[in-house]
């Protein structure tokens, strides 16, 4: 059976690396982030665009997430896979920066706004009595990361556990989570960290290596589920 994948934050960095990956492994995949250009500059990479749905939105629009995950569901024959990859982090990281206002609006992103995906795919997983959930964590996820930062840190941690929290109540379901807790990835949003390196990206996890692993995950025995993958950089 082809089966559809829907991925948030779908037009760039590790999103749009995991939509390219699943679309070339061949399933139907659907793409969802603000802006319009990017996801369908995505979609055009992709190899078969009867397969790719675009599907703009904003995560923190919780009706919006769930008329997202109806009509991927009825255009896809179900919806199967979640890559839950929305997500950013902001400059102001530090204790001694504390910024209200763009804190708020990263756990808003970051936390609720995952929070409203997942609800919306619930419904239709539970129906298939099948579904998988990646979700784009951090390493920061799992350990404190002066360099992730306060804010950013709380929400990966905030993720990992609502990862957690789906293979215990849901997996008598079908349904299966997995947190991916990556260090360093080379995206733009790693190259926009204070006193970052843009000359090391190539030392970095590649967003091809993101998608590769959710691969993995999504090829795993259904009777199985990978509750956290952990990925680092060698270091050299």
């Amino acid at each position: 059976m082809l089966k559809t994948v829907w991925v948030t934050g779908a037009g760039s960095g590790i999103g749009s690396a995991v939509a390219l990956g699943f679309a070339k492994a061949g399933y139907r995949v659907a793409l969802t982030g603000r802006g319009v250009q990017a996801l369908e500059e995505v979609a055009a990479r992709c190899p078969d665009s009867e397969r790719v749905l675009v599907v703009p939105g904003d995560v923190t629009d919780r009706q919006g997430m769930l008329e997202a995950a109806q009509k991927i569901a009825k255009r896809g024959d179900g919806l199967h896979i979640l890559c839950n990859n929305a997500g950013l982090n902001i400059p102001q990281r530090r204790w001694a920066d504390l910024d209200w206002e763009s804190w708020d609006n990263l756990l808003k992103i970051n936390i609720t706004g995952a929070l409203n995906v997942i609800a919306a795919c619930l419904p239709i997983m539970r129906g298939q009595q099948d579904g998988i959930m990646i979700h784009t964590s951090s390493w920061a996820g799992r350990f404190h990361s002066p360099n992730g930062g306060v804010p950013y840190g709380a929400s990966k941690h905030a993720l990992s556990d609502i990862s957690a929290s789906l293979n215990a109540e849901e997996g008598v379901n079908g349904i299966r989570s997995t947190a991916l807790c990556p260090a360093e990835v080379a995206t733009p949003l790693l190259a926009k960290r204070p006193g970052f390196d843009v000359s090391t990206l190539d030392h970095m996890i590649q967003p091809e290596d993101m998608a590769q692993t959710a691969l993995y995950v999504a090829h795993m025995n259904p009777v199985v589920a990978v509750h956290e993958i952990l990925l680092a950089p060698v270091r050299k």
